[in-house]
């Protein structure tokens, strides 16, 4: 808190206390969810630190986490969560999100979750072994 204090001030506390619980919620929408956050946390942080190095590296690290939370950490947790494998995760979000646009993103793990137990009862069809001659 000592470098916060520093570089903005004592009134920044209680004016970023909304960007942190967007930031936070934006875990709910994946991939969309961080992209639309991400606008109002650089102007707000361009407006209070203006154009200079330190803007550019805490915007560099918030990218590196946001990054590593959507292509890590989130798939990582939800699938302990839904029991699905986190590549299933990331395929659903892709194909719900390229069918139905943001709706298909925001729905995608729900779905993906109840398709799994259909695809699980789904019959197989089972053949016979090829007979061994001797």
């Amino acid at each position: 808190m000592v470098q916060h204090e520093a570089c903005w001030g004592e009134s920044t506390k209680l004016s970023s206390a909304p960007l942190f619980l967007l930031v936070g919620l934006s875990v709910v929408i994946p991939y969309i969810g961080a992209a639309v956050v991400t606008i109002p946390v650089a102007m707000i942080g361009l407006f209070a630190s203006g154009w200079g190095s330190l803007f550019i590296w805490v915007m560099l690290a918030y990218g590196v986490i946001q990054a590593l939370d959507g292509k890590v950490l989130v798939p990582i947790l939800f699938s302990e969560v839904n029991n699905l494998h986190p590549a299933a995760i990331i395929v659903a979000v892709l194909f719900f999100g390229g069918i139905s646009g943001l709706w298909g993103v925001f729905f995608a793990i729900p779905l993906a979750t109840m398709l799994k137990p259909v695809f699980a009862a789904w019959p197989v069809k089972e053949t016979a072994p090829p007979a061994i001659e001797e």
